[in-house]
């Protein structure tokens, strides 16, 4: 089984983004341990521009069995998958300065997509291996939505079974040193949580 995983670069202020290094550990290695899965590991930019574009273009290169989004969600305090993706984007900035408002991904687009990840076995075996999880319905209006929507969208035009979808992740302890008030875990368990989750997709 080979997995595509993404993550992002640091975005909106933010030192360093830990999907960034988790997606770096993790790529082009074999997970033996959960009967040989190669992971695909890429780090997409923060911008309208190119991230949705560039994801589209490795899905294509590398045809995939499952597509795994990681994003950072500043602020929560356990790993959240996320259960739908909007056709809309709003909000801040992105690292090249531009910024959407109420803006439609797709014009002729349904209104959202659902997750294609098991994502309540995914939160069940997260809790099962001491890993902090929930299942979120929100994954906001910003870069991560938009990646998720598009991604999504892109299989169900194709007509292609794939499992994909978005993940949210807390600080690590890295960024958290600074800003104390963000809740953080270690590099390690959301390393681990990862597998976790790659494991539950295999099992399918």
């Amino acid at each position: 089984m080979r997995v595509l995983l993404t993550g992002f670069e640091p975005f909106l202020g933010h030192k360093v983004n830990p999907t960034e290094a988790i997606v770096k550990e993790l790529a082009g290695k074999k997970i033996e341990e959960i009967e040989e899965i190669e992971v695909i590991g890429e780090v997409l930019p923060v911008a309208f521009s190119q991230s949705a574009s560039q994801l589209l273009r490795l899905y294509e290169k590398h045809k995939p069995d499952a597509v795994v989004m990681l994003g950072l969600a500043a602020g929560r305090n356990c790993i959240t998958p996320e259960r739908v993706a909007i056709n809309c984007s709003d909000g801040d900035a992105d690292n090249e300065g531009k910024a959407l408002q109420d803006a439609v991904i797709r014009e002729d687009g349904p209104a959202a997509y659902f997750s294609t990840l098991p994502i309540r076995d995914i939160v069940n075996h997260l809790v099962k291996e001491g890993l902090p999880a929930q299942v979120s319905n929100t994954a906001g209006t910003y870069l991560c939505n938009n990646i998720m929507y598009q991604m999504l969208d892109h299989l169900a035009q194709q007509q292609i079974e794939c499992q994909a979808g978005f993940i949210h992740i807390p600080a690590s302890h890295e960024l958290a040193l600074t800003n104390a008030a963000l809740p953080s875990m270690s590099h390690g368990d959301l390393v681990r949580a990862v597998k976790v989750v790659i494991a539950r997709l295999a099992s399918r």
